[in-house]
């Protein structure tokens, strides 16, 4: 098995109605359920908005580093939740990625870790 992030990439704006939400989280559930069966599931969660992050990068020294408010890049859509799941093959965890982006209506991207 190889291990995947699958990335959830969310427009930066208002959230949806609580009643989508509703939907959202029924989904979710029902694929981490699905995933918890056949033995995929490894972790998952959702982030704040892209306003609460903090980045740090390498400063002039080798020991300097910069701390600066917001998101790493400007950009209408961020990083919003993450999945990461135990697939046989790419072609496993994109049939798995095609399940989270009909249930949450947003793009994921799937990288395979290393190693």
């Amino acid at each position: 098995m190889t291990r995947y992030l699958l990335s959830i990439y969310q427009p930066d704006g208002p959230r949806p109605s609580d009643e989508r939400l509703a939907e959202i989280n029924r989904d979710l559930e029902a694929l981490n359920v699905e995933l918890r069966a056949v033995g995929s599931w490894v972790f998952d969660g959702g982030l704040h908005a892209a306003s609460t992050a903090t980045v740090l990068r390498p400063g002039a020294g080798a020991s300097e580093v910069m701390i600066t408010d917001g998101p790493f890049v400007d950009s209408k859509e961020h990083l919003g939740g993450i999945k990461i799941i135990d697939a046989p093959d790419l072609d496993a965890a994109l049939g798995w990625a095609a399940k989270l982006t009909r249930a949450v209506g947003l793009p994921v991207e799937v990288r395979p870790f290393q190693g």
